[in-house]
């Protein structure tokens, strides 16, 4: 899918960002974007550092212009060339830095940047990824920036470029890239989301749909259409071609009269299919190059065999196993009566429902739904057992004749983590499964979630004949299982061989397939040796439902100009960039097994067809070398293409992008972690502006887990007290009264209230007042307590906490005393601790866009996307006591709703203890 966006804000100056990106997993694939152009302060305010307090307009903005942004997508055949343009000019009398930002589909190949300033054109050049890597690293230990392609969000990319314009200038930013559409659940898509933010004068959508095969239909729509917009929506369908557009003016897009708001806020969506009258597919031939879409219509389903194996380890505790079950009772009703079934569970051991699969009877799915219903977390990650478990339940059953033998055998595992139990190790794992599979069945690796290693799920799996797929932990979650499902949920044909004359083709794509699957399509490409084509014979052969699928015919030359007499047609090697995509693209999956040879085989032909081709992959990177000014020096940017691996480790290990720093570089501030008020949880992270902030709300007496780090035995549990009695407007407020704090490693055990603070350790115990101030230092445990104010713990070799003491009028008719709980030199905890504070001690990686009003004018509601979810957050503020203990100072953050549902791992109730020194 495609995606663009384009935002203009005030960022040290001007600050022009065009993003386009992806659509969630489970939607019908296949072009999507997003647009968005903003000149307000919205974007500078998720972008900047750590700025305190709310910005009014620059005064700058007002003078940079968008005067232009045009979205045209041309589609040849599924082959779809997209071009952005942005035009802008600088109506100061001073020069502007201009950014330039853009979020592409991680499937999608960049072919072309270039910018034009002042009559000179500035082109990207696409070279070997290691070259460019050099010229990168001398440019920023020159002390240049260089920015790099990031990872952003599931689905998306970002590739960012600034450049400095002169006074009264113009510039153009114009990005191409392309993209093989895939048919999804029976139809192409292409989205567009379009949040523009101000009135732009040229503002135009507009795509060209060319389908030789036919199209059986066209459908085009916006969720910000309203009466006034709808004429607005041009569509003109004709046999063979399809044009849709959206082109409003400036007084159109307003949202009243004399007002600079725009009504332009939501998706403009495109989806279409083809005709499929032969059963032997279309084939194209046009500039010496063929291409072969294969669809048959009308095909009966083929009965499948599917063993569903779900991890249900412990690392599964909470929202996961929630989505898991959620999804598998969706996904057993989906079963289709004919096909077979099984269940197995596994963790430290394997579980199975029953020994064999069984038939998908009514009563069969009811009896399965009510063993889903039970299933808990618990245990370790034991696959090797689990897979091997579920290809000797097919194999048996096929020795047996239980299972229909016109049936197709698949496998769907479901992980969240590393396998640390029985067989641990990956590669042996892999051939474990490679040599009892044989080629037999397919299996389908879904990864669930961050902790998942995704390389070697996609490499079993493509040794497989199947696939691997990211679950990103989400709200939706359950929604990307089913989506899964729903798209290998109806194979109908298996084995399938394509063939062509040996003596007219080469360079062939790949043309045996495991299946076709319901709403799919198989495409082969290749190169026409022979001129003489009046020989071009095809054969399709398959394994259908009821006979074995035979289907052969004549291939011809496709006359273009004599299909389109109208058009001038300026994408005539579209066949042969469609070969080199796709052949670029099985290489790369190619790459992945095999021998040390094959693997160096397949790279170093993937990086000669990406050079030669202008192709962005993972092999090479474009370089933009940047005009010379007074105030900059010329220096390269380089754009990457993200393996699924890289995307992933970059979303565990950092940010989206950088801030940029309000702070000089001799100083950064240390992240802080801390839990005050009623209670509010604060996650300051010093190289983003806003602080991440969520309360929790339970009843009185609850005990809540903050930090617990199994390597170095550090446990910190809090207990909530509520108000002495129901106020007049009914809330209940909750506070910390009381933290428990243990050091197993070192045998220590405090007990702080808002009364006294007791120290356990060696047989013995100190009690120290808050009435006091003192000191105590011990071999592993040093505290200090200002009098009425604080307790500093520092545990001997590790971390330091601080403990504030609120005190509140005693004669307070409701409120109570209560406490607050900081984190000091967190980075000193293992990468494995958790809890309610303790999860985001080695960072959280989320991005925030789409600033809009809230229900409170000086609180504006945003989008956030965190641990692959979309949540709805609040800006606003909240207090951090460290330096004022009494009226604490204001620190702006986004509120994270639902007792921090979506950013917390799993549920509130997972952090629930039984006690106050007790980690269960």
């Amino acid at each position: 899918m495609f995606s663009q966006s384009l935002v203009m804000s005030g960022l040290l100056g001007v600050r022009l960002l065009l993003l386009w990106g992806c659509a969630c997993l489970w939607l019908s694939c296949s072009a999507s974007g997003a647009l968005v152009i903003s000149r307000d302060n919205e974007a500078t305010q998720e972008q900047r550092g750590a700025a305190r307090s709310l910005q009014k307009r620059s005064t700058n903005e007002a003078m940079v212009e968008v005067y232009s942004v045009t979205v045209d997508c041309t589609v040849t055949s599924r082959f779809a060339h997209t071009i952005m343009t942005s035009k802008a000019l600088n109506k100061a009398n001073s020069s502007q830095e201009i950014f330039f930002e853009v979020e592409l589909p991680k499937t999608a190949f960049i072919t072309n940047f270039s910018m034009e300033i002042e009559g000179q054109v500035y082109v990207g050049e696409v070279k070997e990824k290691e070259k460019a890597k050099k010229q990168y690293e001398k440019a920023v230990s020159s002390g240049q920036t260089a920015g790099l392609v990031k990872a952003s969000g599931r689905k998306m990319e970002k590739f960012s470029v600034s450049v400095n314009i002169a006074a009264e200038s113009n510039v153009t930013f114009v990005l191409t890239y392309e993209e093989l559409l895939q048919r999804k659940l029976g139809r192409y898509e292409i989205l567009t989301r379009v949040k523009p933010k101000t009135l732009v004068q040229d503002f135009q959508i507009k795509t060209n749909i060319y389908e030789p095969q036919g199209i059986s239909y066209v459908d085009a729509h916006a969720t910000f259409l309203s009466n006034e917009l709808l004429p607005l929506m041009e569509k003109t369908v004709t046999d063979k071609k399809a044009h849709i557009s959206f082109s409003p003016t400036m007084e159109q897009q307003r949202k009243c009269p004399g007002c600079d708001g725009t009504l332009i806020d939501g998706d403009f969506i495109v989806t279409y299919d083809v005709n499929r009258e032969t059963r032997l597919g279309d084939i194209q031939i046009v500039n010496g190059y063929f291409v072969h879409f294969f669809a048959p219509p009308d095909l009966p389903k083929v009965p499948k065999n599917v063993v569903f194996v779900i991890d249900i380890s412990t690392s599964m505790m909470g929202r996961k196993i929630e989505q898991t079950r959620e999804a598998m009772l969706a996904i057993l009703q989906q079963v289709h009566e004919e096909d077979h079934f099984g269940i197995i569970l596994f963790h430290s051991w394997v579980e199975t429902w029953k020994e064999s699969l069984s038939k998908a009877t009514k009563e069969n799915i009811t009896e399965a739904m009510d063993y889903i219903r039970r299933l808990g977390p618990r245990g370790a990650t034991n696959i090797n057992d689990a897979v091997m478990t579920s290809v000797n339940m097919l194999v048996k059953d096929r020795q047996m004749n239980r299972l229909p033998e016109r049936s197709v055998d698949m496998i769907i595992l479901l992980t969240d983590g590393m396998p640390n139990t029985g067989e641990s190790n990956t590669g042996k794992i892999q051939q474990n499964v490679r040599t009892a599979i044989g080629g037999n069945m397919s299996l389908y690796c879904l990864g669930f979630g961050n902790d998942v290693d995704y390389a070697f799920l996609d490499v079993m799996s493509t040794q497989n004949k199947g696939l691997a797929r990211r679950i990103f932990e989400g709200s939706d979650a359950a929604v990307q299982l089913q989506g899964f499902y729903e798209e290998v949920a109806s194979p109908l044909l298996s084995e399938v061989d394509l063939r062509y004359p040996d003596n007219a083709v080469d360079f062939l794509t790949t043309n045996h397939f495991s299946q076709l699957f319901n709403g799919t399509e198989i495409v082969v490409a290749g190169r026409v040796m022979d001129n003489n084509l009046d020989n071009f014979l095809v054969e399709v052969f398959g394994q259908g439902f009821e006979e074995q699928f035979i289907v052969q015919g004549q291939a011809s030359t496709e006359d273009w100009n004599v299909i389109y007499p109208d058009e001038e047609y300026i994408f005539g090697d579209f066949t042969e960039r469609l070969w080199a995509y796709l052949t670029i693209q099985q290489l790369l999956e190619k790459s992945k097994s095999g021998t040390p040879d094959e693997k160096a085989n397949t790279t170093a032909k993937a990086l000669e067809m990406s050079l030669q081709y202008s192709f962005v992959t993972p092999l090479t990177s474009m370089v933009v070398t940047k005009p010379e000014t007074e105030d900059t020096p010329s220096g390269p940017l380089i754009a990457d293409k993200l393996t699924e691996e890289q995307r992933q480790k970059a979303e565990k290990m950092g940010y989206q992008y950088a801030a940029p720093q309000l702070y000089p570089q001799s100083y950064r501030p240390a992240p802080a972690y801390l839990v005050d008020g009623d209670p509010h949880f604060i996650i300051e992270l010093p190289d983003r502006g806003y602080a991440l902030c969520f309360n929790i709300n339970d009843k009185p007496g609850t005990i809540f887990n903050l930090v617990r780090d199994p390597n170095s035995g550090i446990l910190v549990n809090g207990e909530i007290i509520g108000d002495k009695k129901i106020p007049p407007d009914g809330k209940i407020n909750t506070y910390f009264w009381r933290f428990g704090i243990v050091h197993q490693t070192l045998g220590v055990r405090l007990v702080v209230s808002t009364e006294d603070i007791s120290v356990f350790q060696d047989g013995k115990q100190v009690k120290l007042l808050w009435s006091d101030t003192a000191s105590l230092k011990g071999p592993n445990v040093d505290l200090l307590v200002t009098k009425d104010r604080s307790l500093t713990v520092t545990l001997r070799d590790s971390v330091k906490f601080v403990i504030l003491l609120h005190k509140v009028w005693k004669k307070h008719p409701y409120h109570r005393d209560y406490l607050g709980f900081y984190t000091l030199d967190s980075h000193l905890l293992s990468h494995d601790v958790h809890g309610l504070l303790g999860q985001f001690c080695h960072g959280i990686n989320y991005e925030v866009t789409d600033l809009r009003p809230g229900k409170v004018p000086e609180k504006p509601d945003a989008t956030m996307y965190v641990k692959g979810q979309e949540l709805s957050v609040t800006r606003g503020w909240q207090r951090d006591f460290r330096w004022d203990v009494k009226n604490g100072e204001n620190v702006p953050c986004w509120f994270i709703h639902n007792n921090g549902t979506g950013l917390i791992d799993g549920n509130l109730t997972d952090y629930i203890v039984s006690g106050l020194l007790k980690s269960v």
